[in-house]
């Protein structure tokens, strides 16, 4: 039976992905309601919601998730029957250099999220047919791979290496413990590289566009050869809503855009496309600079989305070179 939001909480709904998803529901359900809760940290921006089609169909509200009154309010007074939680902190080099906000947004938040929740069906006397609370994770929980290791399937074993993975890891424990303890409605998915429009410039690739485009070094960690599964964030979003709908309550499904790249590929893609989308004709790729490693630099995440293909017929729309594509020429239009 497919389940149909509604009135939906999107946590995080001005960060990078959480507002593609945002655009990504009004443009395909534009009769759901959405309450866009963010703290508007470093990492969000109204700017990114920007140009809504049905702006009587959505509302922001700054605040932190781990505000339970907040929580409380929001949920009742717009009669939630879906949240999708975006809401979090990310990268890995700030989770070294600060843990502690990582362990607060990703896990506290989470439980506070779930807690109000798990109150609010109780009182409204739902079932899981009324209520779906999905939560979006990350790969990395599942540690690293070598070379010739098999891609992480849902039932790998979790082996977390930074302190984002490990606050990740323990909010996907939280979400588990309140389906099989509570009962509450919950599916969760683990993405790999999310790529695209508006994502923040600490990350891995709007580095590489930024300095190519300022024709300054690309710094690239050790000797570049680290792998990473990439995927284009209108691709993920689609998979979480394939999950809402028809995901089965308390399973876990990956998503991955089925492209393993080492970093120095995925620079390679980008000097070459962006010389075809340019009237450039700089070689990009001679601006690489190799740094010293990061602590605990995982060297390798592959995902298998066999369960989601199989179970949801759920795949990526687009090849890198096409979202890298896509992504440039947003660069180039001075959209971002």
């Amino acid at each position: 039976m497919r389940f149909l939001p509604k009135n939906m909480l999107v946590t995080g709904g001005a960060g990078f992905i959480g507002s593609h998803f945002v655009h990504y529901y009004q443009k395909n359900y534009p009769e759901v309601f959405i309450v866009n809760l963010d703290k508007l940290t470093y990492a969000g921006g109204l700017k990114k919601l920007v140009g809504l089609l049905y702006s009587n169909k959505h509302t922001f509200i700054q605040g932190d998730i781990r505000d339970k009154q907040l929580i409380y309010q929001l949920l009742r007074e717009f009669c939630i029957n879906t949240v999708v939680h975006f809401a979090a902190e990310t990268h890995v080099d700030r989770s070294i250099e600060d843990p502690d906000s990582f362990v607060q947004t990703n896990v506290l938040g989470t439980l506070s999220l779930l807690e109000e929740s798990r109150k609010y069906c109780s009182e409204k006397n739902w079932t899981n047919k009324d209520f779906r609370f999905h939560h979006v994770s990350t790969d990395e929980v599942y540690g690293t791979l070598k070379k010739n290791e098999q891609p992480f399937t849902e039932m790998t074993a979790y082996a977390p290496t930074s302190p984002y993975s490990s606050s990740k890891a323990a909010s996907d424990h939280l979400v588990n413990a309140y389906y099989r303890t509570y009962g509450l409605a919950t599916t969760m998915s683990h993405c790999s590289n999310n790529y695209g429009l508006f994502q923040h410039d600490e990350k891995f690739i709007p580095t590489i566009i930024r300095h190519c485009l300022a024709q300054q070094s690309i710094p690239v960690y050790g000797d570049g050869s680290n792998i990473r599964d990439w995927l284009h964030v209108e691709d993920h979003c689609s998979g979480i809503d394939s999950i809402i709908r028809a995901g089965k309550i308390g399973e876990t499904y990956n998503i991955g855009g089925n492209t393993e790249l080492s970093n120095l590929e995925v620079i390679a893609c980008i000097c070459s496309t962006l010389n075809q989308v340019s009237s450039d004709r700089y070689e990009y790729d001679k601006l690489v600079s190799f740094k010293k490693d990061r602590l605990g630099h995982d060297w390798r995440y592959a995902i298998d989305t066999g369960k989601i293909s199989r179970e949801l017929n759920w795949k990526p729309r687009e090849s890198f070179v096409s979202g890298i594509r896509k992504t440039l020429e947003a660069y180039l239009t001075k959209i971002v």
